[in-house]
């Protein structure tokens, strides 16, 4: 089907079919340079607090961007949290929900827009969006208007991880430590476009800190001895194992990589003369438990800020100066999109459903303190290490958590950084749970979800689901992506 028979404003038609070109206007756009991390959480950074790791150059940039200190992870998962940032759609919307689902060419991707508005899109990395296998082939057609492709669909092999390029189906390998491989490619795309003045949107995932974590490399591990390790306060004592010790030992040593990676992409910007008109954003998809609260280690999805409250600094020195700022807006994932396009000075098309934030950068630091950011655990990941569907928002100071039995966890943020302590029976705090329980209402109609059990998500977008709770990503598996459905009223 053509993808704008869905669209339902006539001025997107246009917008999407008018023709690219570099030309004055053009090279005055800001350039976007996107940074992700899979599975880092906003924790276990320097700037963050952690006693254990080291990342100077993530440190420094705190300290020149936005540091939007309540930044959520719509779907705490690879596959949600992608279509949602692509998109500026929620995942009960979608029907991106789910790993391994295939992004449906009806929705209206970030690239898609830049693109007629004269911008080079480009993307390296883990993709994890096209379903049709973790190791296939992505043609250009499902690639959702990116140009330049040095892409996986999910490897997490990081010494030989594969990748495509070009329209050449050839699997490709990545040479050494893949972020590190990726990160030089990306350094050259950003020297090749600099001389072109064509502004660009370049898109780097990169595939740690995520687990296997023994596969860091060595001289990054040899920065953390597990013995030295410090848990966090909520782990307890019972998963404080030399396992868990080991686990964490690789998580610190990719972020560390990964740190290193992000110094040797500033430097490039700087280097070329890029840095005071590129929108440079670090973030990641999701975190990871890593034993807080009882939880194995390799979990997300599940409510808890180890989990769904991910890192988001916003570097753009032509639009906030080079001060940096803490940010205590709430943001969630869908707001990426409108918040990018709108500093971009491109129309936000009608599909989107996230935010426009921009004004946080522009205007000086005016927050909005009644602004709640929504997250979700939909379906089905369900019985496993304490997870359960949900609906949560997180304000400038609370994480207020519904599942479907009724109100779960209370959390002031400010005073119970490590969610210890939960008030959400607790009498003092009725009328503040009644109040998060109203405002996490009102978010839920404004996004038109009704939170459903997981079987009434799993028949609405017509998925089967494997043993292991999502879709099978076996070679051969049969491409789920989620059917059309009526809006919700």
């Amino acid at each position: 089907m053509n993808r704008s028979s869905y669209l339902p404003i006539a001025g997107l038609v246009a917008l999407l079919s008018a023709a690219p070109a570099v030309s004055a206007v053009t090279a005055t756009k800001p350039n976007i340079l996107f940074l992700f991390a899979d599975q880092l959480r906003d924790s276990a950074t320097g700037y963050a607090g952690d006693p254990n790791v080291r990342t100077p150059n993530l440190d420094s940039l705190a300290k020149e961007s936005l540091n939007f200190r309540n930044a959520v992870s719509v779907c705490p998962v690879c596959t949600p949290y992608r279509a949602a940032l692509l998109t500026g759609r929620f995942p009960t919307t979608t029907g991106m929900f789910l790993n391994d689902a295939y992004l449906p060419d009806r929705e209206v991707s970030i690239a898609e827009v830049l693109k007629p508005a004269g911008y080079d899109t480009a993307y390296i990395g883990k993709w994890h969006l096209d379903g049709h296998g973790r190791s296939s082939y992505i043609p250009p057609e499902r690639r959702q208007g990116f140009d330049y492709w040095k892409v996986a669909e999910c490897d997490h092999t990081y010494n030989r991880s594969h990748y495509y390029t070009g329209n050449s189906s050839e699997k490709k390998f990545w040479d050494g430590y893949d972020a590190l491989a990726e990160t030089k490619d990306a350094q050259q795309y950003l020297r090749d476009h600099a001389r072109t003045g064509q502004p660009f949107c370049l898109f780097l995932s990169y595939g740690i800190p995520h687990f296997p974590h023994g596969t860091a490399p060595d001289q990054f591990k040899a920065m953390y001895p597990p013995g030295q390790l410090k848990f966090r306060p909520n782990v307890p004592p019972e998963m404080q194992t030399d396992q868990v010790r080991t686990e964490a030992q690789g998580y610190y040593a990719h972020t560390s990589a990964l740190d290193q990676c992000l110094g040797d992409l500033i430097a490039t910007l700087a280097e070329v003369g890029l840095k005071e008109n590129t929108i440079l954003v670090f973030t990641s998809d999701h975190g990871e438990m890593m034993g807080s609260h009882g939880i194995r280690p390799f979990t997300k999805q599940v409510p808890y800020d180890e989990s769904a409250h991910v890192p988001f600094l916003l570097r753009y020195p032509k639009a906030h100066g080079a001060t940096g700022r803490a940010v205590l807006t709430p943001l969630t994932t869908p707001d990426i999109m409108p918040t990018l396009l709108s500093l971009a000075g491109v129309p936000i098309p009608p599909t989107v459903e996230g935010r426009d934030l921009s004004a946080l950068v522009t205007a000086g630091g005016h927050e909005l303190p009644e602004r709640e950011a929504l997250y979700m655990g939909v379906a089905p990941f369900a019985g496993k290490d304490r997870d359960t569907p949900y609906r949560a928002i997180r304000t400038s100071r609370y994480t207020y958590v519904r599942r479907l039995e009724g109100p779960w966890l209370l959390f002031d943020n400010n005073n119970d950084s490590c969610q210890t302590n939960n008030l959400v029976n607790q009498p003092p705090y009725a009328a503040l749970a009644q109040e998060m329980e109203q405002r996490l209402q009102a978010t839920l109609k404004a996004a038109h979800d009704d939170f459903r059990p997981p079987d009434y998500y799993l028949e609405r977008f017509g998925y089967a689901v494997a043993p292991h709770d999502s879709i099978s990503y076996a070679p051969g598996a049969k491409v789920q992506s989620p059917k059309q459905v009526a809006p919700a009223p």
